[in-house]
């Protein structure tokens, strides 16, 4: 079942979403001075929904890579279990699944403003939809937790863990109660990133929808 893989392209598709000494900072100044220094990231994820089901079953893991560059572009690639593609040039969201062949396109617009890719993927202007608290040490890192200002968004919090200055995991709770964790390896700030990266081309034959 998709439901994992997919709860990534909902979250943005709803709303239509290293510094020396870092480490000893608190949350709220190791993700402001990200926030102000970074215009550009990739790396690789793991997410998984950690609410259990009614079977008592936790839903697989999902595994992939993305390449960012604010505002509002970026490449979110699921490799595993399902291969799936999430692509944004800053006005279109495109979402391809493979098994279907099917492209489906929205408008970006400032969707993203409250949802929980603008933490990575949106302007520098978190604090406007967002209110920002510290929310001390776990597993090894420093936790701040977001609350949307506005309403109209499907989650009501996420925490955000970082460690040497850059986001290692990401926690997601909806409005239902069910959270999912997303983890980040292999992080690299302000990579060297092509003329062309974020430019999305549907695959042959793929049927297209627009929303």
């Amino acid at each position: 079942m998709k439901f994992t893989t997919y709860r990534f392209a909902a979250l943005i598709a709803a709303t239509t979403m290293a510094v020396s000494g870092a480490a000893q900072a608190g949350a709220l100044d190791q993700f402001k001075s990200f926030v102000a220094t970074t215009k550009s990231a990739k790396g690789e994820f793991t997410q998984q929904q950690v609410t259990r089901s009614k079977s008592g079953k936790l839903a697989p893991v999902s595994s992939g890579s993305f390449v960012f560059a604010r505002p509002g572009k970026f490449i979110w690639t699921y490799q595993k279990p399902y291969e799936q593609l999430l692509q944004a040039d800053g006005d279109t969201l495109y979402i391809y699944d493979k098994d279907l062949n099917q492209v489906t396109t929205r408008k970006l617009g400032n969707a993203l403003g409250s949802s929980p890719a603008a933490i990575l993927f949106g302007s520098n202007d978190l604090e406007k939809n967002f209110t920002l608290s510290d929310a001390g040490e776990r597993d090894g890192a420093e936790w701040l937790t977001a609350v949307p200002r506005t309403r109209d968004t499907t989650f009501e919090q996420i925490g955000i863990g970082l460690k040497g200055g850059v986001p290692v995991a990401m926690e997601l709770k909806d409005q239902f109660g069910q959270v999912s964790v997303l983890k980040f390896t292999n992080f690299q700030r302000n990579p060297s990133l092509g003329a062309q990266q974020f430019r999305f081309a549907v695959p042959k034959g793929a049927d297209v929808v627009n929303q």
